[in-house]
């Protein structure tokens, strides 16, 4: 007997996609420039002849404002790698149009770039919108539709 699976993919919400990708960008380059790479911190294994306590408390407020310092460093960090991790994922143009649009520092109108590129207005526009489907995957931030909006 041939049994076919019977699924459907669940459906995207495009704008609320492609608002996840434009904050994702944006934030990219808002951490770029409040976070250095040569001033990162280095998380180091500490050694200590004291056992540890298996709690979640800490001694001072100093010392939990710097451990929050530090995770919130980490978290940029980890961002940064991701995003630039998926635009090097995608092909030269796409990489190029991403770029040129959101991780510039003066970025340029959409009209300047697809003449630029010697492409038509709506290839243009087509390509943009397939390069953010493309990037919400992969950062894993697409924005499913609900069985409840149906």
């Amino acid at each position: 007997m041939n049994q076919q699976l019977d699924f459907k993919l669940p459906e995207i919400y495009r704008e609320n996609t492609k608002a996840a990708v434009k904050s994702a960008l944006e934030m990219y380059c808002f951490y770029l420039l409040t976070v250095p790479e040569d001033h990162l911190p280095k998380v180091t294994a500490t050694f200590s002849l004291i056992p540890p306590a298996f709690s979640n408390q800490f001694h001072s407020s100093t010392e939990q404002a710097t451990i929050n310092r530090v995770d919130q460093e980490l978290a940029k960090k980890k961002h940064i790698e991701l995003v630039l991790r998926g635009v090097n994922r995608l092909n030269k143009m796409e990489r190029e149009i991403i770029y040129k649009c959101y991780l510039e520092d003066e970025g340029v109108f959409d009209y300047e770039l697809y003449n630029e590129l010697g492409m038509s207005e709506r290839r243009y526009y087509r390509l943009k919108a397939r390069i953010f489907y493309k990037l919400a995957f992969i950062l894993r931030i697409e924005v499913y539709k609900s069985e409840e909006h149906s």
